[in-house]
């Protein structure tokens, strides 16, 4: 038994079936297309604009060259100048930062970009970078400040916040300090402008105390103690140091002495005196007495 209906409805079917399929490919193959990966969209700028893009990576190449002999030149030039280190170390950075950045921005124009919108994009972003970083940014300012006034230079010693010791280096974000024991201090720039500085220069004042019997000679004891710092390398002529009796104690006659040494010299030198003192003293039997205290019993 046959169905006369029954072929023609499955050639439709089978008909309509292949048209769907077709047009699901087409749709397929359409959308492969506009799903194109971004390696390939980033080629086909590069190839597009390939001449564009050597010229700028040809100027940005230029660039560096140029800013590492700007940079040199202007390190010879200023190295003739009465600067500081800090100020040419920074003069230098800045104008290799602006050949870069000069640069840069005719790179950019060369392939192509918009440089203005750019400029002010930055603009805009550095507001913002500005407002995330202002301890850096004060730190900065700071130490332009501690550059340019100039109130104390590498090799000084100077006491503040507490702290003490040679100025090591002087950077824009902090200041370094040398202690005596060989530690280093670092200080942020922005603690130090608008604090009090005791800024004692790159020589330094000992003050030394020896007491002496009551029965001493005193014009004998003085003239050793002057002929001590006379014969000490490390002790300064001039300014000359001071020396004179500056206290009548309970048990001694105290001499203070004041010698005047370079800051490297100040520790060793106040070892070496009062070594040289105590063994004058004792050659030449000047008493250097000890704290005493007289008891008497009375009777009741």
């Amino acid at each position: 038994m046959t169905f006369p209906g029954i072929l023609p409805l499955g050639f439709s079917l089978a008909a309509i079936s292949a048209t769907a399929a077709e047009q699901t490919a087409v749709t397929v193959a359409e959308k492969a297309k506009q799903a194109t990966p971004i390696q390939d969209k980033i080629i086909s700028y590069v190839i597009d604009h390939s001449g564009k893009l050597i010229g700028a990576a040809v100027v940005i190449a230029a660039g560096f060259v140029i800013s590492r002999f700007v940079a040199n030149f202007v390190q010879r030039w200023l190295e003739k100048k009465p600067l500081e280190p800090p100020v040419r170390l920074l003069m230098v950075r800045v104008a290799r930062v602006a050949v870069l950045a000069v640069a840069f921005l005719i790179a950019l124009g060369t392939a192509g970009a918009d440089v203005t919108a750019l400029v002010a994009g930055l603009s805009v972003a550095g507001v913002g970078v500005g407002l995330a970083m202002q301890g850096v940014l004060s730190n900065l300012f700071a130490g332009l400040t501690i550059i340019f006034t100039k109130p104390f230079r590498v090799g000084e010693y100077i006491q503040l916040l507490g702290v003490e010791g040679q100025v090591d280096m002087i950077e824009l974000l902090s200041t370094t300090l040398r202690h005596g024991d060989l530690s280093r201090v670092v200080i942020p720039n922005r603690k130090i402008v608008g604090e009090i500085l005791h800024n004692y220069g790159t020589i330094r004042q000992l003050d030394l105390t020896v007491g002496v019997a009551y029965n001493s000679d005193l014009a004998a004891t003085l003239a050793i103690v002057r002929d001590i710092l006379s014969q000490n390398p490390r002790v300064m002529k001039d300014p000359a140091p001071g020396v004179g009796v500056t206290m009548l104690a309970d048990s001694s006659i105290n001499i203070s002495i004041k010698p005047w040494t370079s800051v490297a010299d100040n520790g060793p030198a106040k070892a070496e005196l009062y070594q040289a003192i105590v063994e004058r003293f004792r050659e030449r039997k000047i008493e250097i007495p000890f704290p005493q205290r007289e008891v008497r019993m009375l009777g009741t």
